[in-house]
């Protein structure tokens, strides 16, 4: 399946998906979506450019190793359960701070970084798997 079109489109169809799988993301806490199913559409996004362009582009295109990633995200989902530990309140209870940038309030909880955490889990992982598999499958 590496026609013409198929390598033209998969480079916009990929950076789409990794918008809409941001989207999703940050509007998984309030609604339906999170960081696990962001991560799975962005791991989708990686597959689809890595089968058009090969592995090797998609290591080129996502700088860090996936397990590396993976690890990062887990690392980020447990430090932010372990705030609440800090806190003096039971464990991954939502913690709030609220920053101010250019004058505009943004809150940030650890719900948020904790969703983060599970995106980067999922999407390290599963880009791992499949680019092993896609490596094993053109050797």
């Amino acid at each position: 399946m590496n026609t013409l079109i198929f390598r033209t489109a998969a480079p916009f169809l990929s950076a789409l998906m990794m918008l809409f799988s941001i989207f999703v993301l940050l509007r998984g806490h309030n609604a339906p979506g999170g960081g696990f199913i962001g991560g799975l559409i962005a791991a989708s996004a990686i597959a689809i450019f890595g089968i058009a362009m090969g592995v090797s582009a998609v290591r080129r295109a996502i700088y860090f190793h996936p397990l590396a990633i993976a690890g990062a995200g887990l690392l980020l989902s447990t430090l932010s359960g372990l705030v609440s530990i800090f806190a003096r309140t039971p464990f991954m209870t939502a913690h709030w701070i609220y920053p101010e940038i250019y004058g505009v309030e943004i809150p940030i909880s650890t719900v948020t970084t904790f969703d983060i955490g599970v995106y980067l889990v999922v999407f390290g992982a599963i880009s791992s798997i499949f680019l092993a598999l896609e490596e094993r499958d053109h050797v």
